[in-house]
């Protein structure tokens, strides 16, 4: 029968079916909560383990690609998420998650140790029982590798068995563990995002609009570079009344400053203060219709979308608007962020700019910058696949260091992860497009964590059983173990004595454990990218310590 042949036969036909089907099926399930809970993408592994279980397999070199390359789109969609934020959060708060990382991939370790030592457990065994636990792929390659090279070639089967045994629960586990941490201290989601919103307006520092008036005669006379020199400072003026009539004009370089003007300007939080003493005094109420638009010289403040390509990685300064348009630009918005427009900002696709001046001249410059929000829709394929070819590369890298039998590999999670990051941080300074809108990026993310665990359980429900059934339950309950002691113990270390918000915490474990899936839940639970930022955060430090510890652990038990 066709139908029969097309799901037990090799092939093209039975490979996308079986994947898509898995897909659809897991997907479906993961509507199904209990308690308010729904294990997401997971039942995705699930659905596959069933299948596999049941004779439903692809070959080996289709799922390798298939699980390779949807974990790479994963993870180059979440390094495109928190590039453009990644330093200043990891300045702000990188080391200490960093550390807790550390901890948890040395408790989970000495877990194992202790588990060995205990039950008498072969140490192999256990090594890959870890990194089944922890989802680590690259670890138990690495673990492998290094007891190929000691025995002149042999391998040994116990690495990926304690590895696919453990595998599926630990994926729960790492889940379970973020959700009891949610419980233990009863975490309000509605309060924690609250919490969330205040801290990042804090830090993004909110610009202000202000209205001074030039009362300091250190300023009577001067022209607006005059003052900006003297002052030191890139003052972002747009707007002035002269004393002497009700005229709004636009601020030009040449400008001079009689006494009694007002003058409408932007500025962070701190700098109001000091634009303050150097004019004179703050007027306390601001009519911002009346600068906006004013009837007398008809000056318009439009918001403008830079969508002309050519200006990717352009600075503010070199357009020369102030002489060639007579216009200001006053702030630039870009990811939800305000941004004062100094001449040395670099220009990224997508920026939205205020642009203030005579309407005529606005609608000028608004050719120069493009404006056209439909050419944002065009995906930037170039810089995607130039990524992953750069990730790729930079993850099959060999970094040997001294007294390790085998060298190290960012493998291909972290090169693509790494890449990422810098392209979108750096990009558009080699005028590289990495502009992505948010919904090709969630479609790139969702689709590669999918075909990943789709290919993950396709490949671990042949004889899962049956090593389960002959004493494989007990790896089980070591991985659960392994998996679940050290990410509770950091998580409560974090919020007590770090006081780290949940999102944080659970975006840390993720990164802690390598485990995208977990990533994946904590990003629909978070409802905005602190998870992604905290896992990236640990993520290339993490991936090196696994490598590490598996490769030492192998030593010890030779």
């Amino acid at each position: 029968m066709w139908f029969t042949n097309l799901l037990f036969t090799t092939g093209v036909a039975h490979s996308v079916l079986l994947v898509a089907a898995t897909i659809a099926i897991g997907l479906a399930l993961s509507r199904i909560k209990v308690g308010g809970i729904s294990l997401g993408v997971t039942w995705i592994l699930f659905v596959g383990i069933v299948a596999s279980h049941f004779g439903l397999v692809l070959d080996n070199t289709t799922s390798h690609f298939v699980k390779e390359f949807g974990l790479i789109l994963f993870i180059y969609s979440i390094g495109l998420q928190v590039g453009p934020s990644f330093f200043s959060s990891f300045r702000t708060g990188g080391v200490t998650l960093n550390l807790l990382a550390t901890g948890l991939v040395f408790l989970g370790a000495l877990t194992a140790y202790i588990i060995h030592v205990v039950t008498g457990e072969d140490l192999c065994a256990m090594i890959g029982v870890l990194y089944g636990a922890v989802t680590n792929t690259p670890g138990l390659g690495a673990a492998q590798q290094t007891f190929s090279d000691m025995h002149n070639g042999a391998s040994n089967s116990i690495f990926a068995q304690g590895y696919a045994v453990a595998y599926p629960l630990g994926v729960v586990g790492i889940i379970l563990s973020i959700v009891l941490i949610r419980y233990l201290f009863r975490i309000n989601m509605e309060k924690e995002q609250e919490i969330y919103m205040q801290n990042n307006r804090r830090e993004s520092e909110e610009l202000q609009a202000v209205t001074l008036e030039v009362t300091n005669e250190a300023v009577v006379g001067k022209t607006m570079d005059d003052v900006q020199r003297l002052s030191g400072r890139n003052i972002v003026a747009t707007r002035l009344q002269h004393s002497d009539t009700e005229d709004i004009v636009l601020i030009k370089s040449e400008t001079r400053f009689r006494k009694g003007d007002k003058l409408f300007l932007v500025a962070k939080p701190a700098d109001v203060e000091a634009y303050t003493m150097i004019f004179g005094r703050k007027l306390d109420k601001i009519d911002q219709q009346a600068w906006d638009q004013d009837k007398h010289n008809e000056l318009v403040s439009e918001r403008i979308v830079v969508t002309n390509s050519k200006l990717q990685g352009k600075r503010l300064g070199d357009l020369n608007l102030r002489a060639s348009f007579h216009v200001t630009i006053t702030r630039v918005k870009r990811a939800g962020i305000d941004l004062i427009a100094t001449p040395s900002l670099i220009l990224q696709l997508g920026d939205r700019v205020v642009v203030v001046g005579a309407k005529e001249n606005v609608h000028r410059v608004e050719g120069l910058l493009g404006n056209s929000v439909q050419r944002l829709d065009h995906p930037q394929l170039f810089s995607i696949f130039l990524g992953i070819t750069l990730g790729v590369l930079l993850g099959s890298l060999p970094i040997f260091f001294p007294g390790m039998p085998v060298p190290v590999k960012l493998g291909l999670a972290g090169g693509p992860l790494i890449v990422s990051i810098l392209l979108s941080c750096y990009g558009p300074k080699f005028h590289i497009i990495t502009y992505t809108t948010a919904s090709a990026k969630l479609l790139m993310r969702e689709i590669g964590i999918s075909l990943f665990m789709a290919a993950v359980g396709l490949g671990a429900g042949v004889g899962f059983a049956d090593t389960v059934m002959n004493g494989g339950y007990w790896w089980v309950l070591y991985g659960f173990i392994i998996t679940f002691l050290p990410c509770i113990i950091i998580g409560v270390l974090a919020r007590l004595v770090f006081k780290r918000s949940y999102f944080t915490i659970a975006g840390m474990i993720s990164g802690a454990t390598t485990d995208p899936p977990a990533l994946a839940y904590s990003n629909s639970i978070c409802g905005n990218d602190q998870a992604s930022v905290a896992y990236s955060t640990v993520y290339p430090l993490t991936m090196f310590l696994r490598v590490i510890v598996a490769q030492v652990m192998v030593l010890m038990a030779l």
